[in-house]
C-alpha cells in the first residue's frame, strides 16, 4: 500500500468513516437515480425512500405499505429543538473549558476521545472549532424560530428515515466540531493564554459571511412563506414567475400567478438553500 494511503487510513477516526461512508451513500443514491427504472429492483421503494415533500404527490398513488412511513414534514421544528438542546450543551461545556478552565463531563470526554478527538496538536484550533459551534447554535435557533413563527407548512410527508437522518445529523455535527479542539486530559487545550489571540482574518470573514447569509436567508423564508399565508391557510398551485427587484404578491391567493422577487430571487431558483450552504458547517 503506498505511504499516502496508509498515512489517510491511520487518520480515519470513527467520525471520519461515518461522514465517508454517509457521502459514499449519497453518492450511489444518486448515480442509481441515473439508471432506469426497469434496471433496478424495487425501484417504487427507492424512490419513496428518496423523495421528498412535494416530489412524493402526483400520480400514480404510492402504495400504503409506503405511506406507513411518512412523517408530516411540519416536523422539521425537531431537527433544531434537539439542536438548541444539544449543541447548547456542547457549546456551554465548550465554553467553561476555554474560559473558565473547567474540565470536560467525563461520559463526553470518553466519548471524544472514542470518535477521535485530538490531544495536544494543533491548540489555535480552539477559537476556530467555538466559532463554528457558536454559528451552528445560532443557526438553529434562527431557524427552531422560523419553523415555530415564520414558515408555513402544507400537508406533504417525508420518510421516516430522511427523519432520523434529520435528528442525527445535528447531533453528529456538533461531535463533529468538537472533536477538532484539542483535549489535553478533560480540558481544552489552548496555544498561548488566551483563546481570542488566536483570532485571525479569515474568522472576522468568517463571521461576517454567516451574518451576511443568515439574513438573507431570513428573507427568503419569509418571502416563501408569505406565498402560503390566506385566511384557510391552504396551499394552492401557484405558477411563479420571477421578474424584478421586489417582492410582490396579490392579495387574491386564487389568482394562478405569483411575482416572486428580491433576496437573490431572481439570480437563483431555490437561493435559500443557497444561503444554507454558506450558513452551516
Amino acid at each position: 500500500m503506498a505511504p499516502w494511503a496508509e498515512a489517510e487510513l491511520s487518520a480515519l477516526n470513527p467520525l471520519r468513516a461515518v461522514w465517508l461512508t454517509l457521502t459514499a451513500a449519497f453518492l450511489l443514491t444518486l448515480l442509481l437515480q441515473l439508471l432506469p427504472p426497469g434496471l433496478l429492483p424495487g425501484c417504487a421503494i427507492f424512490q419513496d425512500l428518496i423523495r421528498y415533500g412535494k416530489t412524493k404527490c402526483g400520480e400514480p398513488p404510492r402504495p400504503a405499505a409506503c405511506r406507513a412511513f411518512d412523517v408530516p414534514k411540519r416536523y422539521f421544528s425537531h431537527f433544531y429543538i434537539i439542536s438548541v438542546l444539544w449543541n447548547g450543551f456542547l457549546l456551554w461545556c465548550l465554553t467553561q473549558s476555554l474560559f473558565l478552565g473547567a474540565p470536560f463531563p467525563s461520559w463526553l470526554h470518553g466519548l471524544l476521545r472514542i470518535l477521535g478527538a485530538a490531544q495536544f496538536q494543533g491548540g489555535e484550533l480552539a477559537l476556530s472549532a467555538f466559532l463554528v459551534l457558536v454559528f451552528l447554535w445560532l443557526h438553529s435557533l434562527r431557524r427552531l424560530f422560523e419553523c415555530l413563527y415564520i414558515s408555513v407548512f402544507s400537508n406533504v410527508m417525508i420518510h421516516v428515515v430522511q427523519y432520523c437522518f434529520g435528528l442525527v445529523y445535528y447531533v453528529l455535527v456538533g461531535l463533529t466540531v468538537l472533536s477538532q479542539v484539542p483535549m489535553d486530559g478533560r480540558n481544552a487545550y489552548v496555544t498561548g493564554k488566551n483563546v481570542l489571540m488566536q483570532a485571525r482574518w479569515f474568522h472576522i470573514l468568517g463571521m461576517m459571511m454567516f451574518i451576511w447569509s443568515s439574513a438573507h436567508q431570513y428573507k427568503c423564508h419569509v418571502i416563501l412563506s408569505n406565498l402560503r399565508k390566506n385566511k384557510a391557510e391552504e396551499v394552492p398551485y401557484f405558477h411563479f414567475a420571477l421578474v424584478s427587484a421586489n417582492y410582490i404578491a396579490s392579495n387574491d391567493h386564487n389568482q394562478s400567478s405569483i411575482l416572486l422577487l428580491g433576496s437573490w430571487m431572481l439570480e437563483l431558483l431555490q437561493p435559500h438553500w443557497a444561503m444554507k450552504i454558506k450558513v452551516t458547517p
